[in-house]
């Protein structure tokens, strides 16, 4: 009895020394949650992880005081510890996890050791996914993204308003770069306006955190990469916004920005590395005097990123420049920052189900990680869609972003969509010129016309004007046609449509063209007290009401509309003020006219017998009538019709 007795301690006494062997060295043995949720950690991110990525690698920073004197441990099943690195500031470490196959969801603590013997203890949810990673379908050519910047929308929630703990905490209406109050629960309140516009995607500005003295309002100078900006609402709220849009079959788009954060985040007071930020001495030298002088700020020579001749002065004052003093440019060729980015898209994606991301002034960072960020997120998501912000005129340095293209450095951006300034340029130019041969409608034509340039067309975003630049009406000098027959072409072409809240009720910026701040104007209605309200119609103007009711036939057509998002396009010259294009697929035809005539003016039919029309009944999709295409069409006056072979 005594030997059996002797035999079981021996093997309680060597599972014991094997189970402390494998705690050690940060192995996997055990699954259970642990009995009390510990949180002595001052920050770790990402926030939580989750089973089942295709990736098994997740790299967490860790910042506590003095921190790199601290072991960290892990035990639970699946999840092991690769490596840890210690940083330039004692007060952080990354580690690197690989969370493998046999992971579940679940919680466990992280125990960091100190020198002295003292432990704390932080406890991490890996959570269990919602749906497969080829089931988060982003936008395409189907969609029609409506553009908010969201403290200007709708003020749902005036007790958020105002946050005693932030640095700008202040409510001024009465001026364009103060804050006034629009959040996501005022996106959520009028959900039903926008999808009844026909609009099956919404890009809100960002909402992230933004904890800057003033001019906070736009959002793109971040403070906290995890966090909602609780001016704008909360997490549950920014959630309950993706699950009302799932649920009338929308897309959420979110705004992100890798270039740069705000000055006031919160690693700008204890920078992990030396090269964190780019030109991070300069700064930490300058940094009690620190404003638009002392700064170094970007070039703005994007050119710099394919130009064969650009010397390496330019590469360097565009890659690695501030944008302006209050918005660090962050150095991504920094490995740790480099991951820290990629890892925040992605637990983005996953936590708030969104139908896409918008990429901020794109060409800025360095070239190579965006194609490494874009590439890690398509490579996990290979259904989902990214747009990238290259404010550019040239279809050459347009088409140089997109996935796919034959670049002769060999560059390939993973880009799906990049944005087409060019042919927002050509429009507006084609609708204010007169008609000559080398003006007018010819822009558009030839606009077009430089697709052969592109790999895809069609993943392509387009769109009127955005919130950096003059409302479309004031582009077009206030009338009312011209902008009508500016949305209804870029609402037919083989593109990505956005646009920008308000352009259906001809919101302008005449009293100072340009000025951010009236660009981005309060939309009528979204404030109590409000005496004009767009959402119900009260105190609009006629043109105002009949131009909601031209935007949302038009989009609500062009969301079934298969002619329009896959269809083949023929286009003819413009002959006599009137420009025609074709958009067709299998029985569906859909015919934009343009005519910038203002009298009574005809069109011969038998230039466009190769479509074979002739002899059909089409529809106007705006007004209802039909016709039959024949030998002339007779138009009335100076406008677009789109007409359509569906009944």
């Amino acid at each position: 009895m005594k030997s059996v007795v002797k035999l079981l301690a021996l093997s309680l006494l060597i599972i014991g020394f094997s189970c402390k062997k494998v705690n050690e060295q940060g192995s996997d043995n055990s699954s259970a949650e642990p009995a009390i949720e510990t949180y002595d950690i001052e920050r770790i991110e990402p926030l939580n992880w989750w089973v089942g990525f295709k990736s098994q690698e997740l790299q967490l920073l860790v910042k506590h005081p003095n921190i790199s004197k601290a072991t960290p441990k892990i035990n639970y099943t699946g999840v092991t510890i690769d490596k840890v690195h210690k940083a330039d500031s004692p007060n952080y470490l990354f580690i690197d996890l690989i969370i493998s196959e046999t992971a579940k969801a679940g919680k466990f603590n992280i125990t960091f050791t100190f020198e002295n013997g003292d432990k704390k203890q932080h406890t991490y949810e890996l959570k269990g996914r919602v749906k497969s990673s080829d089931d988060f379908i982003g936008f395409d050519s189907s969609d029609a993204i409506f553009l908010i910047t969201p403290d200007r929308f709708a003020n749902g929630n005036p007790d958020n308003d105002i946050v005693d703990s932030m640095n700008e905490t202040t409510i001024d209406r009465t001026d364009g770069y103060s804050r006034h109050g629009g959040d996501i629960q005022g996106i959520i309140n009028h959900l039903d306006y926008i999808y009844d516009l026909g609009y099956t995607s919404i890009w809100p500005c960002p909402l992230l955190t933004n904890d800057m003295p003033r001019g906070s309002y736009h959002g793109y100078a971040m403070t906290n990469y995890y966090e909602i900006d609780p001016r704008f609402g909360t997490m549950e709220e920014y959630l309950e916004l993706s699950s009302k849009m799932s649920e009338k079959g929308m897309k959420l788009v979110m705004d992100q920005v890798a270039n740069h954060c705000g000055l006031e985040h919160w690693w700008m007071k204890d920078l992990p590395f030396k090269d964190w930020v780019n030109y991070q001495p300069h700064y930490e030298e300058n940094k009690e005097d620190w404003s638009r002088k002392t700064v170094k700020r970007s070039n703005h020579k994007r050119t710099s990123n394919q130009d064969i001749y650009a010397s390496q002065s330019d590469k360097e004052g565009m890659a690695d420049g501030w944008f302006v003093s209050g918005m660090p440019d962050l150095n991504q060729r920094n490995p740790f920052i480099a991951k820290y980015i990629i890892q925040n898209s992605i637990w983005w994606i996953e936590i708030a189900n969104l139908g896409g991301i918008r990429q901020d002034t794109y060409p800025y960072p360095d070239k190579n990680f965006m194609s490494d960020w874009a590439g890690a997120i398509m490579r996990e998501y290979p259904n989902f869609s990214i747009v990238g912000e290259e404010w550019s005129y040239n279809p050459l340095l347009i088409g140089y972003w997109q996935d796919g293209a034959k670049n002769n450095d060999g560059y390939d951006s993973n880009l799906k969509s990049p944005m087409d300034f060019a042919m927002q340029q050509n429009i507006v130019n084609a609708l204010n010129e007169e008609e000559a041969w080398d003006k007018g409608l010819v822009k558009m034509y030839e606009g077009l016309a430089n697709d052969f340039h592109y790999v895809k067309p069609k993943d392509i975003m387009v769109f009127p004007d955005n919130h950096d630049m003059s409302r479309i009406f004031t582009q077009l000098g206030g009338d009312k046609t011209n902008t009508k027959m500016a949305l209804s072409y870029l609402l037919t072409l083989p593109r990505i449509p956005q646009v920008y809240y308000g352009t259906e009720i001809f919101m302008d910026d005449f009293a100072k063209p340009g000025d951010h701040g009236l660009i981005r104007t309060d939309f009528p209605g979204g404030w109590e007290g409000d005496t004009v309200n767009a959402f119900t119609g009260e105190g609009l103007t006629a043109d105002q009401k009949d131009m909601q009711t031209f935007m949302a036939k038009v989009l609500n057509y062009r969301k079934g509309s298969k002619a329009i998002h896959d269809g083949k396009t023929i286009h003819f010259a413009p002959q006599n003020g009137i420009y025609v294009l074709f958009r067709i697929h299998e029985e569906e035809t859909v015919v934009h006219i343009i005519n910038k005539n203002e009298g009574e003016t005809s069109i011969d039919l038998s230039r466009f017998g190769e479509i074979g029309l002739n002899g059909k009944t089409l529809r106007n999709i705006v007004t209802n009538e039909s016709l039959v295409w024949n030998n002339v069409l007779e138009l009335t006056g100076k406008g677009s019709m789109i007409l359509t072979t569906k009944l």
